[in-house]
């Protein structure tokens, strides 16, 4: 994949899931932004596709 491709995949998938995502504000004014950061990023599954993105974007040369 092209990595241009790839940054506009996570662009939208930023812009259509996590763009005034009510879980992490929630969880934001209940625990803290840390807390929210960390289930964002090891609990919700919008998180584990950014992963794999980043992932495949790491692993693109050029």
């Amino acid at each position: 994949m092209d990595k241009t491709i790839i940054m506009l995949e996570i662009d939208t998938v930023i812009d259509t899931y996590c763009s005034g995502c009510f879980l992490k504000s929630q969880l934001a004014n209940d625990k803290g932004k840390t807390a929210a950061h960390r289930f964002c990023i090891e609990g919700c599954t919008v998180g584990d596709q950014l992963k794999f993105l980043g992932s495949q974007l790491n692993n693109t040369s050029k």
